[in-house]
């Protein structure tokens, strides 16, 4: 039994000598968190093309007219790429009212399915139950149209992502209430780099 014993205790003491101490914490090149070129190459790169940090100008469409556009509170967006190219990830972070504290953040992550041709995005944001799946697709005009999987909406929704030029880019939500046949702009942003 001693005999036993003293084979374990040189045994353990050889695999503990053996392993090398790991890092607390990796850095982020490591992991390929500080990359964008994947994003910015192939299909990735329709959201790729958003990558960076954005100042929002927001406007919701008047309840009351049904015309007036209201303008909102802004926010900052920031897009960043996940892996080099894995995925396109953002955070949204909605400025509070009057200079008073933000209502919360939201995140994106948004994957390419090369198999169906469109984006999986899962959407989560502060005080919301679980996450909203959300599938896109880029038109011929090179905009994303974005359209809710679950939970369904309703009214149905959509969102338009328009292509970015160096001074930004627009992003537009419409409802339909009348199950599809005709869309109606309700809230709009005007994302403008941050400075």
């Amino acid at each position: 039994m001693i005999k036993t014993f003293m084979n374990f205790s040189v045994a353990a003491v050889a695999l503990i000598g053996a392993v090398q101490p790991v890092a607390a914490e990796e850095p982020l090149a490591s992991v390929l968190m500080d990359e964008t070129g994947g994003c910015m190459e192939g299909p990735v790169a329709q959201f790729g093309r958003y990558i960076g940090d954005w100042d929002i100008e927001d406007q919701t469409l008047s309840q009351d007219d049904g015309e007036t556009w209201l303008p909102g509170n802004g926010a900052r967006w920031n897009f960043t790429c996940v892996g080099n190219g894995i995925a396109v990830q953002d955070f949204w972070m909605p400025n509070g009212k009057a200079g008073g504290p933000a209502p919360g953040v939201g995140t994106n992550l948004r994957i390419y399915d090369a198999t169906s041709g469109q984006w999986e995005i899962a959407w989560t944001a502060t005080r919301s139950p679980g996450f909203a799946h959300i599938q896109a697709k880029m038109d011929e005009g090179g905009n994303i149209i974005m359209h809710w999987a679950s939970p369904v909406q309703d009214p149905p929704r959509r969102i338009t992502f328009y292509p970015p030029t160096d001074e930004g880019w627009d992003w537009l939500m419409e409802m339909s209430f009348d199950g599809g046949e005709s869309w109606t702009g309700v809230y709009k942003i005007k994302a403008t780099p941050r400075q």
